[in-house]
């Protein structure tokens, strides 16, 4: 097992230093990750340590122990803590025991009964990472959980499809056997009401009714092959694999039979939708919404039976349609992707116009369609048309030119890179832009002491842990060490320029403790902020 870290917080040097010198750390488990003179310093290095337990006294300057401890536990909560106390107070006990303090030890403690502390909180670390590591139970815990991850899995299958490279890991992972069929069917049962009498048991609870129905449907589909049953947001789903054994019109026969048998067994009346078929199980989604569209119907044909797709909407093979999902794709991978990406989804809308038979207006229409949807992503980013189309031409001419089927991919894909790369810049240009608001904020507010990063985060409408990750990374510093940065020069300013007090400079630059103002001047300057203000008077 690797060393916990563990951070030293006391405003006295020569206890930390003692502290650090006299405990034999790695035969207790721990190695000290660092040390701070008192909560404000703490707070700044916990990020940076990340410790596994913090030791504190409970009297320091600036801030207490009690006050970190209530900080601590705001951002991280999984931290043990140990707190020194000189005091045998009921209060601090109280208060220690709110915050869930790990140990609150009365000075003055030896070696050996810190030792002992110590070696409890190692078990306690220990045992808390063997639980959250112990096969069998992880084991337990996930196959507990396959029902929940297979029904969401499911969903999302038939919601927005997915690559087979990621779809078959996952069926054979949750036991779906759908895989390698010649086709497939989407179907959805929708539950209607109860038939027979209210004296009957099952009418008494009406919450059994869909388990019920969904049991009767498993039931009976084991004669037709393989399947898979799950609940969906329409009612009970099915997906069939439909192969040498079997058929459509076995499977609709199937459902018809099984809507009789839920009225005649459980007096239920239940309405089958069946979708169109697919030839690959990455279309499923397709079939899925129109088995839903097949429900639709129920008010014109009538419920309490099966109502197949393809005999309610007259059969189109030939239709080329650019799909809502395959637009909000296409956005994305212009918005996120790489050129490669873009360029084979382009070239695969391309492909599906060579392999369609249908009218020369179809093509025109579909190849407008994925055309308008980049021109509504150009006006909603502000992009100049003739940039992206790098062209000064009448915009008339320019579709006339890109919507030819021979060529249509090929003057896509240009533009769309074109496209890709403006975002990633306006991305940037955008990161940029809200350092700069920080920035510009940060010198207004500096006086303010209740400025923080959650305030700063409100003004710029950004989550904290982003705004961050994103100044850090633009800036080089952390937000805490550029605003007291910020601090200490408007300070150096004053002591230069006025003569104001040390504990007016203090509250003009957003501290409200002069000793702490002090303390932190002296720790970035070397000197007081009097001897400080004595030297440049002196120079």
């Amino acid at each position: 097992m690797s060393l916990y870290r563990i951070m030293l917080v006391d405003d006295e040097e020569e206890v930390r230093k003692a502290m650090i010198r006299k405990m034999d750390w790695e035969q207790l488990g721990f190695t000290v990750a660092g040390d701070a003179e008192n909560g404000e310093d703490a707070l700044e290095k916990l990020e940076q340590l990340e410790p596994d337990v913090v030791m504190t006294d409970i009297r320091m300057p600036y801030m207490d122990g009690l006050t970190l401890v209530a900080r601590i536990r705001e951002k991280y909560p999984s931290i043990k803590i140990l707190i020194f106390s000189g005091y045998d107070d009921f209060e601090y006990a109280k208060q220690a025991i709110k915050y869930r303090v790990t140990e609150y030890i009365l000075k003055p403690v030896n070696g050996e009964e810190l030792a002992e502390i110590l070696r409890r909180v190692r078990i306690s670390l220990d045992e808390e990472i063997e639980e959250r590591r112990n096969i069998s139970m992880l084991q337990k815990s996930y196959e507990n959980s396959l029902p929940m991850l297979r029904e969401v899995f499911l969903n999302d299958l038939v919601s927005r499809g997915a690559d087979i490279s990621a779809m078959a890991p996952k069926l054979r992972e949750y036991g779906v056997d759908i895989l390698e069929a010649r086709k497939w069917l989407a179907a959805v049962i929708h539950v209607e009401r109860m038939e027979q009498a209210e004296g009957q048991e099952l009418f008494r609870h009406q919450e059994l009714i869909p388990i019920s129905v969904r049991k009767l449907v498993e039931d009976h589909m084991e004669a037709f092959g393989r399947f898979t049953v799950f609940n969906s947001a329409e009612g009970i789903t099915l997906i069939a694999a439909v192969d040498g054994n079997n058929s459509e019109t076995g499977l609709i026969n199937l459902l018809d039979d099984i809507c009789k048998e839920s009225r005649r067994m459980l007096g239920v009346s239940i309405t089958a939708g069946v979708g169109h078929s697919c030839d690959t199980l990455q279309e499923i989604s397709r079939s899925y919404q129109t088995a839903v569209d097949a429900l639709g119907y129920r008010a014109i044909v009538g419920g309490g039976r099966t109502i197949y797709i393809n005999d309610v909407e007259p059969v189109n093979r030939g239709k080329l349609q650019f799909e809502t999902k395959e637009e909000a794709e296409l956005t994305a991978v212009i918005k996120f992707g790489t050129k490669d990406q873009i360029g084979d989804m382009l070239r695969g809308f391309a492909a599906r116009m060579d392999d369609a038979k249908v009218h020369a207006n179809q093509y025109q229409v579909y190849m407008l369609t994925i055309v308008n949807c980049l021109i509504r992503l150009m006006q909603q980013y502000d992009l100049k048309m003739s940039d992206m189309f790098d062209s000064e031409e009448h915009y008339a001419d320019i579709i006339k030119r890109i919507c030819r089927r021979e060529s249509f991919a090929e003057e896509m894909i240009p533009m769309a890179c074109r496209m890709n790369e403006a975002l990633d810049q306006a991305r940037d240009n955008t990161t940029r832009k809200v350092i700069v608001e920080a920035k510009e904020f940060i010198q207004e507010n500096y006086a303010d002491p209740e400025l923080s990063v959650d305030v700063l985060c409100r003004y710029l409408h950004m989550s904290p842990a982003y705004f961050s990750t994103v100044f850090k990374r633009e800036t080089g510093q952390t937000y805490v060490n550029y605003l007291t940065e910020v601090r200490l020069q408007k300070a150096e300013e004053l002591l230069e320029k006025t003569d104001d007090k040390t504990y007016e400079i203090a509250q003009k630059v957003g501290y409200q403790e002069q000793n702490y103002f002090s303390y932190v001047f002296k720790k970035r300057y070397g000197v007081s902020p009097t001897k400080y203000r004595g030297t440049r008077g002196n120079g």
